[in-house]
């Protein structure tokens, strides 16, 4: 149990440190704070898996650096790889894509953020590491597994509720799709009937979300459109009816 504790802090820590790594990135480029995990709290889980992957892969090859360099890589690529298509497949969305970045594969890695990534590995199996099993060495094994249960619970809540968010706004999206290849779309009085008897039970999706990935609006922008204009026409109906 404290073994299985201590994995899933540092598997946290790491989540934290791509989170961090992520909004100093948004900060330094976009100029602004942007909350960029899919996730509603302050960590990436993809940064954390990449980072337990690599520990437990590399680790044993510590003596050479363009082992560590090479292979993680290829280990982190895959891992981005794997995400994006997953995401993707079951979500009906592509979350973020590299296609006009220069050697790129299908948009869903390119050869700089895979450098970025080695640099990373780097950085981790070095640097970071050591500090993070000390810091956790340190702590009252009762309290290392307590605090592990506490994040544990608090962190699947998190994976459920943002699931459940992206699910809807991945159903308003193939909604709005189908809807606007069909003829009667050009009917604007029958459309928003459509629309209404089609949507009302679909929740409304954070802007967060479409904040954090903005590809997934630039790709999906006529749907956004029909959203945005339903959206509007119920706050003008409600306005008229407080009136």
């Amino acid at each position: 149990m404290y073994e299985i504790s201590k994995v899933f802090l540092v598997f946290l820590l790491y989540c934290l440190f791509g989170y961090i790594a992520e909004m100093t990135m948004c900060i330094i480029v976009d100029h602004k704070i942007t909350n960029r995990g899919f996730l509603c709290g302050p960590v990436i889980p993809i940064y954390g898996v990449g980072s337990v992957f690599l520990t437990l892969i590399l680790e044993p090859f510590k003596h050479n650096p363009f082992i560590i360099f090479f292979f993680g890589i290829i280990i982190t690529t895959v891992i981005e790889y794997i995400t994006s298509y997953l995401l993707e497949k079951i979500f009906h969305n592509r979350w973020w894509d590299y296609s006009n970045n220069k050697f790129n594969i299908n948009g869903r890695i390119c050869l700089l953020n895979s450098t970025l990534f080695g640099i990373g590995s780097l950085i981790i199996i070095y640097l970071a590491n050591p500090i993070f099993h000390d810091f956790l060495n340190q702590m009252n094994r009762i309290a290392l597994i307590i605090t592990a249960i506490v994040l544990f619970i608090i962190f699947c809540a998190d994976v459920v509720y943002s699931c459940i968010v992206a699910y809807n706004l991945r159903n308003q999206i193939i909604i709005f799709s189908e809807l606007k290849n069909e003829k009667l779309a050009r009917i604007p009085g029958m459309l928003e009937r459509m629309l209404k008897k089609r949507v009302k039970k679909l929740k409304k999706y954070p802007n967060r979300l479409l904040k954090a990935f903005p590809y997934l609006q630039k790709s999906n922008e006529k749907e956004f459109e029909i959203i945005k204009k339903l959206q509007n026409n119920a706050k003008k109906k409600k306005a008229k009816k407080k009136k």
